[in-house]
């Protein structure tokens, strides 16, 4: 057996129950949070979730010091990320033997988007693809249900192909003046 098929006893035996208490009169789902401060004269944002910590910048060609990715690439790791959690839920849910499993994620992002001129352009990353890579023993008929399962459930993919909408606040406020500024 190997080292991912051990860890997908595991799995199955957390997300049967994760089911379990889902499924209990009384569940309230939790709120996720994320806290991003822009820091100091670097310019980095620092992303708080939880106890950790994730720093997003830019290329030097864009003002960055490239201490971590852009939020686009971001966006194509969480989606990556997030379709190879469900893959592994779902192979262990369905008893898939995987013994290596990675995927890929690209898109374009295209800089001119929306500005003039250039309106027709996106402001957002585009023609976003993935490729699952399985090495598995399990036939192509399991391979193919596997794969319909992750489309049907995974949630970033299911957010990404039906967006929804994102309620803005801002809140401003002006600095104190100090006493020895006036």
């Amino acid at each position: 057996m190997s080292t991912l098929n051990e860890y997908l006893v595991q799995k199955r035996i957390a997300h049967l129950a994760i089911k379990e208490r889902i499924a209990q009169p009384g569940f309230e789902p939790p709120t996720l949070s994320a806290h991003v401060s822009a820091e100091g004269r670097s310019g980095i944002r620092r992303i708080r979730i939880r106890d950790h910590q994730v720093v997003s910048d830019a290329p030097p060609n864009f003002a960055g010091y490239d201490l971590g990715p852009t939020s686009p690439e971001l966006q194509l790791g969480v989606l990556g990320s997030c379709v190879t959690h469900i893959t592994l839920i779902q192979a262990a849910e369905l008893g898939v033997s995987l013994d290596s499993l990675e995927v890929e994620v690209e898109g374009v992002f295209d800089p001119r988007g929306g500005k003039p001129g250039f309106e027709h352009i996106p402001v957002y990353p585009q023609n976003l693809r993935y490729t699952i890579h399985i090495v598995s023993p399990a036939n192509a008929e399991a391979i193919a249900e596997l794969h319909a399962t992750v489309e049907r459930t995974c949630p970033i993919l299911n957010l990404l192909r039906r967006p929804q909408e994102v309620v803005s606040t801002i809140s401003h406020r002006q600095p104190e003046i100090a006493a020895a500024d006036v």
